[in-house]
């Protein structure tokens, strides 16, 4: 057959194959509501193939949702956006769960890769667990009481430009809310504050109660939470035993994104969702940091197509390797 008309019936074949219409935009900031808006598409459009629930709600009411693609009984967990500034995780989770959902389905091939693991290991999805920081950090305040955003300027050093914020509605950083060396944390700030403020007790924060209640319900092989930024992999909190097969995996994953691997400090500060999972089940737990250092903001939309080339193996790469982690 001529080689010409080959490569035409290739492209009328891709040209009148149904695809699936492109649900995660990644030309603006990524909201709440557009969240919420993906998240009702991507389960229409995948016609009850995936499991979505909500896990609990914010201090301002918002719905914490978890996604799940695959049909294996085993679990893993990928979490972004603990702070309000770190929306582009959010962005990146819901761009990876769009495509490993359309791949799953359709022809179970990935580019470099295969799906098939998802028929053995779930990946749970939670894109936004600080969606009320979120909000703030993009400047929205409809529905806010005065006496509310009276609060919020204060706990923001009586600024009302808020693209700085990364603690949650009630000016808590949630990344320093959980049950393990919380108490070696220093009180400071020492009252609600837009970032570093790590409350009066661990599991005060409705956000990290409800994420913490999920994990204990999937009981996950390992767990990431995705953070912005410095390109950077945190994966080391008192691993003791477990030290070499940690490490070994989190080698894998800086091979795959191209970011450096944290070296384990001397003297480990606690209070982190990772530090709590690894102390307190003896599993894989990393921080994966995207984007370049931008200081006290969100990293910029410019940033997010390098980010998701970096990222977009590793959800299925870690399904793989939660195969050989004993639960």
């Amino acid at each position: 057959m001529n080689k010409f008309f080959c490569a035409f019936i290739i492209i009328l074949f891709y040209s009148i194959t149904p695809t699936a219409a492109k649900v995660v935009h990644t030309n603006k900031a990524y909201s709440y509501e557009q969240l919420e808006n993906d998240i009702t598409q991507l389960k229409k459009q995948h016609n009850g193939q995936l499991e979505v629930k909500s896990i609990g709600t914010t201090h301002f009411g918002r719905e914490i949702w978890a996604i799940k693609v695959g049909k294996g009984k085993r679990n893993i967990v990928l979490i972004g956006a603990h702070h309000g500034r770190e929306w582009l995780t959010s962005m990146l989770l819901m761009k990876m769960l769009e495509t490993y959902a359309a791949t799953y389905e359709k022809t179970g091939r990935f580019p470099l890769t295969s799906t098939s693991i998802l028929n053995e290991v779930s990946i749970w999805f939670v894109p936004m667990l600080n969606p009320d920081g979120v909000t703030i950090q993009q400047n929205h305040f409809e529905g806010i009481p005065a006496k509310q955003f009276n609060r919020l300027q204060i706990m923001n050093n009586n600024s009302s430009n808020f693209s700085r914020w990364k603690a949650n509605g009630t000016g808590i950083d949630l990344n320093r809310q959980y049950p393990a060396g919380w108490t070696e944390l220093p009180m400071q700030p020492t009252s609600p504050h837009y970032q570093f403020y790590k409350g009066k007790r661990p599991l005060e924060a409705k956000e990290v109660i409800a994420l913490t209640n999920f994990i204990k319900e999937v009981n996950p092989s390992l767990a990431v939470a995705y953070h912005s930024a410095g390109r950077e992999i945190f994966w080391n909190y008192k691993n003791g035993k477990h030290l070499k097969r940690d490490r070994k995996l989190a080698k894998k994953i800086a091979k795959i994104t191209g970011y450096k691997l944290a070296k384990p400090p001397k003297k480990a500060t606690g209070g982190g969702f990772t530090d709590w999972f690894i102390t307190t089940y003896h599993r894989p737990a990393m921080t994966i940091e995207i984007s370049y250092l931008v200081g006290e903001t969100n990293p910029p939309l410019s940033v997010f197509k390098t980010e998701w080339k970096r990222n977009r193996l590793v959800g299925l790469k870690l399904a793989k390797e939660a195969e050989k982690i004993p639960n």
